[in-house]
């Protein structure tokens, strides 16, 4: 782990895209902005291990645990306007 000291207003670049600057200091705390392309997902890492975890959980549903579909492939798309009602 590479531990950098950083006043207010200065900044971090991780790599060519992300930057990190430390907008405000109060007591223990330490606010960050960032700043990295939208290709680039940022979270609190809090909220990252539960994405993971649910993606994980995602992967272990089994097909006979999904609704069924129509065969028609209409699932989801609303009402379709040339049928009529």
């Amino acid at each position: 782990m590479l531990v950098l000291s950083r006043q207010r207003d200065e900044t971090i670049m991780i790599g060519d895209d992300v930057e990190i600057t430390v907008v405000d200091i109060r007591g223990d705390k330490v606010r960050l902005g960032i700043t990295a392309p939208p290709h680039i997902p940022v979270h609190r890492k809090e909220v990252y291990d539960a994405i993971q975890r649910e993606n994980r959980a995602a992967t272990n549903v089994r097909p006979e645990d999904l609704p069924q579909l129509p065969p028609d492939g209409t699932a989801g798309r609303g009402p379709d306007p040339s049928r009529p009602r």
